[in-house]
């Protein structure tokens, strides 16, 4: 993936405690869709997406519990913008056997997708699931075929998205974490999910060369084992619920964001609560 500057977007966790947790209005993720990456830094659960970037996910699930991504290292690390892994040689240019995938850069939403609108955030951009996208309205589904609209995921701090070379349809293994902002690889390269837990074990792996593109030198950080919570023993399995719109502490967050940000509130300060245990 080529290297983008971004700004560092301050990332609001929204997080309640108390009596919004204890109320109805969670939804509880499949553990076939909890992608759990434990490194020698801790670990970071990701909430994958298959509405978004269907094939994509099943290629992260197929890596992933197959075992191929234990022992990869973060090969290019960039603070304020993401830390990129996947690569079986560590060197940026390696992939799987597996053929490369076709860019999933936009989906369909429909009517019933649950999305969320955050008017104030930006045009026509809201929450989808954890996923912060932009759309067109609801009013423009009456006008097409599937009663569907044009979505994409848009690249947010704790969005995770797949490398690629410079030819579009050529993701294959290689996936990045964003720890920053980058409005420039939306639309441009796939999203297929969003952090939980762990944006500090993210934070914390050693950065790259300002020289060389943000390749690590030396020792670089490494993922230990990679697996959806559906593949571990259920002993080590993690559980995930994420605050559903129907839960009053939905928008009382997004607003104690909105209230925090001032004029710069954007879309990249949702994130609904989420609870991961153990």
């Amino acid at each position: 993936m080529k290297a983008t500057i971004a700004t560092l977007a301050t990332t609001i966790a929204l997080t309640l405690a108390g009596t919004a947790a204890a109320q109805d209005g969670w939804r509880t993720i499949d553990p076939a869709n909890l992608l759990v990456i434990d490194t020698n830094k801790g670990r970071v659960v990701v909430e994958l997406e298959p509405r978004v970037a269907p094939a994509h996910v099943v290629r992260i699930r197929t890596l992933a519990d197959g075992g191929f991504y234990d022992g990869l290292v973060f090969h290019r690390v960039i603070p304020g913008f993401m830390a990129q892994t996947g690569d079986p040689t560590g060197t940026g240019g390696g992939d799987s056997d597996l053929p490369d995938l076709k860019a999933e850069l936009t989906f369909r939403r429909g009517a019933d997708s649950g999305f969320v609108p955050v008017p104030a955030a930006g045009a026509n951009v809201g929450l989808f699931g954890s996923l912060p996208i932009a759309t067109q309205p609801d009013a423009q589904m009456m006008f097409t075929v599937d009663r569907s609209v044009p979505a994409n995921g848009l690249f947010c701090p704790g969005v995770v998205g797949m490398a690629r070379s410079g030819t579009v349809d050529s993701a294959n293994s290689q996936f990045f974490l964003m720890t920053g902002r980058a409005d420039s690889l939306n639309a441009l390269y796939t999203p297929f999910g969003r952090i939980l837990s762990g944006h500090s074990v993210v934070t914390s792996i050693k950065p790259g060369s300002d020289r060389d593109d943000g390749r690590v030198l030396g020792e670089p950080d490494r993922m230990t084992r990679v697996r959806t919570a559906a593949a571990l023993p259920a002993g080590e399995r993690p559980s995930a619920r994420v605050m559903t719109p129907e839960n009053p502490g939905y928008m009382a967050a997004i607003e104690a964001a909105r209230t925090a940000r001032g004029a710069q509130f954007q879309a990249c300060d949702l994130m609904p609560p989420a609870e991961v245990t153990p």
